[in-house]
């Protein structure tokens, strides 16, 4: 934890330092803890990809955001320029990692799921939610083949 703690108080988190943390908390190997960190991030991209938004309760969400067309300047030459419409990524902070933030340094620290069985489930609304320590990301069910 202290090899966090010192990345941390640096300004920044690596994806290294990430997969470091993983592989300590849950005894396993780097290569393991970095295929969970790898998958847990493909997850969130091809989720924001098929437009779903990514709710994980005391953490936060991630969705997207529609950047409308605009008109902008080439830096170089001055020139107008038409800017096209994107999606970008945004993360909304959730209360409890605001609370966790702003709490003072004497206070305990909560822990924090580290790992559990993703699993799926289909709630009476007709939407798939993905489980993955405490958090659900929904999306629309697939019907069943056959």
């Amino acid at each position: 934890m202290r090899d966090i703690e010192e990345t941390v108080a640096r300004g920044s988190m690596t994806k290294a330092a990430l997969v470091e943390e993983v592989a300590r908390v849950t005894d396993l190997t780097k290569k393991d803890a970095e295929v969970i960190v790898d998958t847990v991030f493909r997850c969130i991209i091809d989720a924001l990809h098929r437009g779903e938004k990514i709710e994980l309760r005391g953490f936060g969400s991630f969705r997207l955001r529609q950047r409308e067309p605009r008109k902008g300047r080439n830096p170089k030459t001055g020139d107008r320029v038409d800017v096209p419409p994107k999606k970008v990524p945004y993360f909304k902070p959730g209360k409890d990692l605001k609370d966790l933030i702003n709490r003072g340094p004497d206070e305990s620290a909560r822990p924090l799921a580290v790992a559990a069985p993703a699993l799926n489930a289909v709630s009476a609304s007709g939407r798939r939610h993905v489980v993955l320590a405490g958090t659900t990301a929904s999306r629309p069910a697939v019907p069943a083949r056959g």
